[in-house]
Protein backbone atom coordinates (compact mmCIF):
# COMPACT_ATOMS: atom_id res chain seq x y z
CA UNK A 1 0.00 0.00 0.00
CA UNK A 2 2.81 2.41 0.90
CA UNK A 3 4.52 1.70 -2.43
CA UNK A 4 1.34 2.48 -4.37
CA UNK A 5 0.88 5.70 -2.38
CA UNK A 6 4.49 6.70 -3.01
CA UNK A 7 4.14 6.15 -6.76
CA UNK A 8 0.90 8.13 -6.79
CA UNK A 9 2.55 11.05 -5.04
CA UNK A 10 5.57 11.00 -7.35
CA UNK A 11 3.34 11.06 -10.44
CA UNK A 12 1.42 14.01 -9.04
CA UNK A 13 4.37 15.87 -7.54
CA UNK A 14 3.09 19.39 -8.12
CA UNK A 15 -0.32 18.68 -6.58
CA UNK A 16 1.34 17.07 -3.58
CA UNK A 17 3.59 20.13 -3.24
CA UNK A 18 0.54 22.39 -2.95
CA UNK A 19 -0.88 20.06 -0.30
CA UNK A 20 2.43 19.87 1.56
CA UNK A 21 2.89 23.65 1.64
CA UNK A 22 -0.72 24.01 2.79
CA UNK A 23 -0.04 21.64 5.69
CA UNK A 24 3.07 23.64 6.65
CA UNK A 25 1.05 26.86 6.62
CA UNK A 26 -1.74 25.31 8.69
CA UNK A 27 0.67 23.93 11.30
CA UNK A 28 2.59 27.22 11.46
CA UNK A 29 -0.53 29.31 12.01
CA UNK A 30 -1.78 26.86 14.66
CA UNK A 31 1.53 27.11 16.55
CA UNK A 32 1.50 30.90 16.22
CA UNK A 33 -2.05 31.16 17.55
CA UNK A 34 -2.06 28.55 20.31
CA UNK A 35 1.51 28.47 21.61
CA UNK A 36 2.93 31.89 20.76
CA UNK A 37 -0.26 33.98 21.09
CA UNK A 38 0.42 35.54 17.64
CA UNK A 39 3.61 37.21 18.90
CA UNK A 40 5.43 35.63 15.95
CA UNK A 41 3.43 35.64 12.67
CA UNK A 42 2.41 32.27 11.32
CA UNK A 43 3.94 33.05 7.94
CA UNK A 44 7.30 33.77 9.59
CA UNK A 45 7.18 30.36 11.26
CA UNK A 46 6.32 28.78 7.91
CA UNK A 47 9.36 30.43 6.32
CA UNK A 48 11.63 29.17 9.10
CA UNK A 49 10.17 25.66 8.81
CA UNK A 50 10.58 25.73 5.03
CA UNK A 51 14.23 26.78 5.30
CA UNK A 52 14.82 24.00 7.84
CA UNK A 53 13.28 21.39 5.56
CA UNK A 54 15.48 22.60 2.70
CA UNK A 55 18.52 21.19 4.52
CA UNK A 56 17.12 17.67 4.11
CA UNK A 57 18.15 17.67 0.46
CA UNK A 58 21.22 18.72 -1.48
CA UNK A 59 21.45 21.29 -4.29
CA UNK A 60 17.69 21.56 -4.80
CA UNK A 61 16.80 21.31 -1.14
CA UNK A 62 13.92 19.01 -0.27
CA UNK A 63 13.16 18.61 -3.99
CA UNK A 64 16.14 16.22 -4.19
CA UNK A 65 13.96 13.67 -2.38
CA UNK A 66 11.81 11.85 -4.96
CA UNK A 67 8.72 12.16 -2.80
CA UNK A 68 9.00 15.96 -2.89
CA UNK A 69 10.30 16.38 -6.45
CA UNK A 70 7.36 18.65 -7.30
CA UNK A 71 8.79 21.29 -4.96
CA UNK A 72 11.47 22.04 -7.59
CA UNK A 73 8.80 23.55 -9.85
CA UNK A 74 6.55 24.84 -7.10
CA UNK A 75 9.43 26.74 -5.51
CA UNK A 76 11.04 27.80 -8.77
CA UNK A 77 11.66 31.31 -10.02
CA UNK A 78 8.76 31.23 -12.49
CA UNK A 79 6.04 30.89 -9.86
CA UNK A 80 7.88 33.34 -7.59
CA UNK A 81 8.01 36.01 -10.29
CA UNK A 82 4.42 35.30 -11.27
CA UNK A 83 3.34 35.86 -7.67
CA UNK A 84 5.20 39.18 -7.52
CA UNK A 85 3.71 40.35 -10.84
CA UNK A 86 0.23 39.25 -9.73
CA UNK A 87 0.41 41.33 -6.56
CA UNK A 88 1.40 44.37 -8.63
CA UNK A 89 -2.22 44.53 -9.78
CA UNK A 90 -3.00 46.20 -6.47
CA UNK A 91 -0.24 48.81 -6.66
CA UNK A 92 -1.15 52.48 -6.72
CA UNK A 93 0.98 54.42 -9.20
CA UNK A 94 0.40 57.68 -7.30
CA UNK A 95 1.95 56.21 -4.15
CA UNK A 96 4.94 55.04 -6.16
CA UNK A 97 5.42 58.53 -7.62
CA UNK A 98 5.13 60.19 -4.21
CA UNK A 99 8.08 58.15 -2.94
CA UNK A 100 10.17 58.69 -6.06
CA UNK A 101 13.00 60.83 -4.63
CA UNK A 102 13.06 59.00 -1.30
CA UNK A 103 13.15 55.68 -3.17
CA UNK A 104 16.16 56.77 -5.23
CA UNK A 105 18.02 58.01 -2.15
CA UNK A 106 17.28 54.77 -0.31
CA UNK A 107 18.78 52.81 -3.22
CA UNK A 108 22.14 54.58 -3.07
CA UNK A 109 22.25 54.44 0.75
CA UNK A 110 21.30 50.75 0.72
CA UNK A 111 23.95 49.72 -1.82
CA UNK A 112 26.69 51.79 -0.17
CA UNK A 113 25.82 50.59 3.35
CA UNK A 114 25.67 46.88 2.42
CA UNK A 115 28.89 47.15 0.41
CA UNK A 116 30.68 48.85 3.29
CA UNK A 117 29.58 46.24 5.84
CA UNK A 118 30.64 43.44 3.48
CA UNK A 119 34.06 45.01 2.94
CA UNK A 120 34.62 45.47 6.69
CA UNK A 121 33.68 41.85 7.41
CA UNK A 122 35.93 40.61 4.59
CA UNK A 123 38.83 42.70 5.86
CA UNK A 124 38.59 41.22 9.36
CA UNK A 125 38.43 37.75 7.79
CA UNK A 126 41.88 38.37 6.34
CA UNK A 127 41.20 39.60 2.80
CA UNK A 128 43.17 42.72 1.96
CA UNK A 129 43.31 43.05 -1.84
CA UNK A 130 40.78 45.49 -3.35
CA UNK A 131 39.31 43.01 -5.84
CA UNK A 132 38.45 40.41 -3.19
CA UNK A 133 37.12 43.04 -0.81
CA UNK A 134 34.96 44.58 -3.54
CA UNK A 135 33.58 41.19 -4.57
CA UNK A 136 32.62 40.14 -1.05
CA UNK A 137 31.24 43.62 -0.39
CA UNK A 138 29.16 43.31 -3.55
CA UNK A 139 27.92 39.91 -2.36
CA UNK A 140 26.66 41.60 0.79
CA UNK A 141 24.47 43.67 -1.53
CA UNK A 142 22.93 40.63 -3.24
CA UNK A 143 24.11 37.19 -4.32
CA UNK A 144 23.81 38.38 -7.94
CA UNK A 145 25.92 41.52 -7.60
CA UNK A 146 28.74 39.51 -5.99
CA UNK A 147 29.43 37.13 -8.91
CA UNK A 148 28.99 39.93 -11.46
CA UNK A 149 31.60 42.02 -9.63
CA UNK A 150 33.93 39.06 -9.12
CA UNK A 151 33.81 38.14 -12.80
CA UNK A 152 34.50 41.72 -13.83
CA UNK A 153 37.50 41.97 -11.49
CA UNK A 154 38.86 38.51 -12.26
CA UNK A 155 38.90 37.08 -8.73
CA UNK A 156 39.05 33.38 -7.88
CA UNK A 157 36.02 31.12 -7.69
CA UNK A 158 36.56 30.86 -3.92
CA UNK A 159 35.98 34.58 -3.46
CA UNK A 160 32.92 34.49 -5.70
CA UNK A 161 31.53 31.59 -3.65
CA UNK A 162 31.99 33.62 -0.45
CA UNK A 163 30.20 36.58 -2.03
CA UNK A 164 27.27 34.34 -3.00
CA UNK A 165 27.14 32.93 0.53
CA UNK A 166 27.03 36.45 1.95
CA UNK A 167 24.11 37.32 -0.31
CA UNK A 168 22.22 34.14 0.58
CA UNK A 169 22.62 34.83 4.30
CA UNK A 170 21.28 38.34 3.77
CA UNK A 171 18.28 36.95 1.87
CA UNK A 172 17.46 34.50 4.67
CA UNK A 173 17.80 37.19 7.34
CA UNK A 174 15.55 39.55 5.35
CA UNK A 175 12.97 36.82 4.77
CA UNK A 176 12.72 35.75 8.40
CA UNK A 177 13.42 39.09 10.07
CA UNK A 178 11.04 41.33 8.12
CA UNK A 179 7.74 40.01 9.55
CA UNK A 180 9.25 39.81 13.03
CA UNK A 181 10.47 43.43 13.03
CA UNK A 182 7.82 45.02 10.79
CA UNK A 183 5.96 46.65 13.68
CA UNK A 184 9.15 48.15 15.10
CA UNK A 185 10.12 49.52 11.67
CA UNK A 186 6.60 50.90 11.03
CA UNK A 187 6.58 48.82 7.85
CA UNK A 188 2.85 49.11 7.27
CA UNK A 189 2.40 51.35 4.22
CA UNK A 190 3.53 51.54 0.56
CA UNK A 191 5.90 54.47 1.19
CA UNK A 192 7.75 52.53 3.89
CA UNK A 193 7.86 49.41 1.68
CA UNK A 194 9.48 51.37 -1.17
CA UNK A 195 12.18 52.71 1.16
CA UNK A 196 12.63 49.27 2.73
CA UNK A 197 13.14 47.66 -0.68
CA UNK A 198 15.75 50.27 -1.54
CA UNK A 199 17.66 49.85 1.71
CA UNK A 200 17.65 46.02 1.84
CA UNK A 201 17.81 45.32 -1.86
CA UNK A 202 17.70 41.54 -2.11
CA UNK A 203 14.57 40.95 -4.21
CA UNK A 204 13.91 37.42 -2.95
CA UNK A 205 14.28 38.42 0.71
CA UNK A 206 12.28 41.63 0.38
CA UNK A 207 9.36 40.04 -1.49
CA UNK A 208 9.20 37.02 0.81
CA UNK A 209 9.50 39.15 3.93
CA UNK A 210 6.85 41.63 2.79
CA UNK A 211 4.55 38.80 1.71
CA UNK A 212 4.76 37.46 5.25
CA UNK A 213 4.06 40.95 6.61
CA UNK A 214 1.38 42.21 4.21
CA UNK A 215 1.05 40.91 0.61
CA UNK A 216 -0.22 44.32 -0.53
CA UNK A 217 3.23 45.79 0.19
CA UNK A 218 5.13 43.34 -2.05
CA UNK A 219 4.98 45.28 -5.36
CA UNK A 220 6.21 48.47 -3.70
CA UNK A 221 9.19 46.80 -2.06
CA UNK A 222 9.97 44.72 -5.15
CA UNK A 223 10.06 47.88 -7.28
CA UNK A 224 13.09 49.41 -5.59
CA UNK A 225 14.67 46.05 -4.74
CA UNK A 226 14.82 45.20 -8.44
CA UNK A 227 16.60 48.48 -9.27
CA UNK A 228 18.94 47.80 -6.32
CA UNK A 229 20.51 44.82 -8.09
CA UNK A 230 21.14 46.79 -11.28
CA UNK A 231 22.58 49.74 -9.39
CA UNK A 232 24.86 47.41 -7.42
CA UNK A 233 26.12 45.78 -10.63
CA UNK A 234 27.00 49.25 -11.94
CA UNK A 235 28.66 50.72 -8.84
CA UNK A 236 30.47 47.82 -7.15
CA UNK A 237 32.91 46.75 -9.89
CA UNK A 238 33.58 50.35 -10.97
CA UNK A 239 33.26 53.31 -8.61
CA UNK A 240 33.33 51.40 -5.33
CA UNK A 241 36.26 49.24 -6.47
CA UNK A 242 38.35 52.26 -7.46
CA UNK A 243 37.51 54.00 -4.20
CA UNK A 244 38.76 50.90 -2.35
CA UNK A 245 42.00 50.97 -4.31
CA UNK A 246 42.52 54.61 -3.37
CA UNK A 247 41.80 53.93 0.33
CA UNK A 248 44.02 50.83 0.55
CA UNK A 249 46.88 51.99 -1.62
CA UNK A 250 46.88 55.57 -0.46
Amino acid sequence: MSEILSQLIEKNGLLFSFLFVGIIMWVSFKISKTLLKNKIPGVALAVILGLTLAFLGDKKGIADLSLFSGMAFFGGSMLRDFAVVATAMGADINKIRSAGLVGVISLFIGVFWSFTIGVICAYFLGYTDPASLATIGAGACTYIVGPVTGSALGVSSEIIAISIAAGVVKTIVATVGTPLLANYMKLNNPHAAIVFGGLIGTTSGVTAGLAATDPKLVPYGALTATFYTGLGCLLCPSLFYYLLRIVLNG
